[in-house]
C-alpha cells in the first residue's frame, strides 16, 4: 500500500501510481489538518503531485529521491 492512512497523517511510500491520487485526495478532504510524510516517497505520479500542490497540506519528511527532494519540496513550502 503506497498511501498509508493514520488519524493525524498520510504517509506516502515507495512508488506512488495515479490511483493514489485518489486515496490521497479524500484523506486530505476528511482530515484537511492531517501531515503528509513523504520520507518514504520514491515516486510519485504528477496526479499525486497536483493532489498535493492544489490541498497544500502541512508536508514532513524529505524524499530519498533528489527529483523530489530538490523541486516538489520548493513548490510545497
Amino acid at each position: 500500500m503506497t498511501v498509508r492512512v493514520e488519524p493525524d497523517a498520510v504517509h506516502l511510500v515507495g512508488r506512488c501510481s495515479a490511483e493514489d491520487a485518489d486515496d490521497l485526495l479524500v484523506a486530505l478532504q476528511e482530515e484537511p489538518g492531517r501531515t503528509v510524510d513523504l520520507a518514504a516517497a520514491q515516486r510519485l505520479h504528477l496526479a499525486v503531485a497536483q493532489v498535493l500542490l492544489a490541498a497544500r497540506p502541512k508536508i514532513s519528511g524529505v524524499p530519498a529521491s533528489d527529483f523530489l527532494a530538490r523541486y516538489l519540496l520548493n513548490l510545497l513550502q
